[in-house]
């Protein structure tokens, strides 16, 4: 008899799990209109400059070192990096909710019964000594407990695109940090050759003054020339401790300074050609490089399952329990035959108050899906548009630098041909100041010409996904250069 309950008992198990299912929808990802090809990218091609690492981009060993300390000590990927490991957690312990429960405990009782309550022979004081253990399951019948260990696998992959993100993002603005602060520096240097030359002109003009070759209007007006030049200072000095205070943020320090090396300088083409656009590779791929669409994609796929936990809820739990142990007032007795114990049984609950509140949680979770959906695909959308706004960026800041090197060129010929002519007296006084001015304006803007240039790669390389890659090769960067344009000098 009991042989049959048994079997009787094991096939209504097997029977369970096999008919068990998985209630809400599988993932599937959502069909989306990726073009052909980025919008202003010059030729199509299946490789992208973004599948390279940051060391392979850019090639300066003062920027590369410091993207390896902001890497290290950064506290944003810090904070990262300590939400994967709360995701690692939280999917161990969803995991543990699919296998049984098992449970052990042990007690010791010592009681004195009142005189009028005890029976003949009975001591008043007496000892109970138990040891139980029990077991409990609930069979995952709806996939209740499947979906939220696939939702908080979602979870941790998309604390893991986070994190990659982040590094991503902090690549991007340790380069544009550094960019910047080179290109204040070398605005520095423009402005102060420029009052040098200015000083030594009013002193040029102060001495033919005192000869009467001139009047007292063009030294005046050669000193507030001096005095514009020499305000620019305070200025470009402020705007580099800000530019350094950051950068020192990023690095993971308190503010200080920041050391720039001899070869840490923006080197101009010496040929005003326009540079090549680094290829982008295909829009396709973009699905799969960029970080954060691919921790959005998580997100959707954790909220899908959380449809499938909200529907589970609406049906019965199904519960197996056992337990067993030994109970004894003498502790030598308490493993003998007569002081076990056992039960078993099984439940069903069927929620009857909160059937329509979890009705309410399907609503809520299939609400939180779509939003999912919209903000995934809102992804996309933003990610091409980020690509197609630093392609033309691209070219056109490239072609801008071209013409504005071709009109500092043209200047300092005219500012030095003015100055010849003054010398002489054959050109007005007034032909050098506008000369020196025109000359001094087209420097500063040459300059921020070629900074624009270099953040619109450093925004290409972020926007097509490049920037979070860690390898070996990163503490050793390769000695020949990749055939792609570099963002600054080696």
């Amino acid at each position: 008899m009991r042989r049959a309950l048994r079997h009787g008992a094991g096939a209504a198990c097997a029977a369970l799990l096999a008919a068990a299912c998985t209630l809400g929808p599988d993932y599937q990802r959502p069909e989306e209109q990726i073009p052909l090809s980025y919008r202003f990218q010059p030729d199509a091609a299946n490789d992208s400059f973004a599948d390279q690492g940051w060391w392979e981009v850019y090639h300066d060993p003062t920027l590369q070192n410091l993207i390896r300390q902001a890497l290290e000590n950064n506290l944003d990927v810090r904070i990262a990096a300590a939400r994967i490991d709360q995701a690692r957690a939280t999917l161990g312990s969803t995991r543990l909710q699919q296998l049984p429960q098992i449970s052990a405990s042990a007690g010791v009782q010592r009681a004195r019964t009142s005189q009028e309550e005890l029976t003949p022979g009975t001591p008043p004081i007496s000892n109970v000594f138990s040891v139980d253990g029990s077991l409990s399951y609930e069979f995952d019948f709806w996939g209740k407990y499947r979906r939220g260990t696939e939702a908080a696998k979602a979870q941790l992959l998309s604390s893991e695109f986070s994190k990659q993100d982040v590094m991503a993002g902090l690549v991007s603005s340790v380069a544009t940090a550094y960019f910047t602060l080179l290109t204040l520096d070398e605005q520095l240097a423009i402005t102060q050759h420029t009052v040098e030359t200015r000083q030594k002109f009013v002193d040029l003009t102060q001495a033919q003054h005192e000869r009467g070759t001139v009047s007292g209007l063009d030294v005046a007006t050669a000193q507030a020339q001096l005095a514009i030049a020499q305000a620019n200072i305070p200025d470009l000095q402020r705007q580099i401790g800000i530019s350094e205070d950051q950068l020192s943020v990023l690095l993971g320090r308190n503010p200080d300074d920041v050391l720039r090396t001899e070869s840490s300088q923006l080197k101009r083409m010496t040929e005003p050609t326009t540079p090549p656009v680094p290829p982008a590779g295909l829009p396709s791929t973009l699905l799969e490089r960029r970080p954060d669409l691919r921790e959005a994609e998580q997100s959707l796929v954790a909220a899908n399952a959380n449809v499938g936990i909200a529907k589970a809820n609406l049906f019965p739990t199904i519960s197996l329990t056992a337990g067993g142990g030994s109970a004894s007032t003498a502790l030598s007795d308490l493993f003998t035959g007569p002081t076990r114990t056992w039960s078993v049984g099984a439940s069903l609950l069927q929620p009857l108050l909160d059937a329509q509140r979890n009705l309410y949680q399907v609503d809520l979770a299939n609400a939180e899906k779509r939003e999912a959906i919209l903000q995934y695909q809102k992804s996309i959308q933003t990610a091409f548009q980020e690509v197609s706004d630093a392609l033309i960026a691209r070219q056109k800041y490239a072609e801008f630098q071209v013409a504005q090197q071709h009109q500092v060129d043209a200047q300092r010929k005219a500012n030095t041909i003015a100055l010849a002519r003054y010398r002489v007296g054959y050109s007005s006084y007034f032909n050098v100041i506008d000369a020196d001015r025109d000359l001094f304006t087209a420097e500063l803007a040459l300059s921020a010409a070629h900074l624009n240039t270099l953040l619109s790669v450093v925004q290409l390389y972020r926007a097509l996904g490049g920037g979070w890659q860690v390898a070996a090769e990163a503490d050793n960067p390769p000695q020949t250069q990749p055939a792609t344009i570099p963002v600054a000098a080696p």
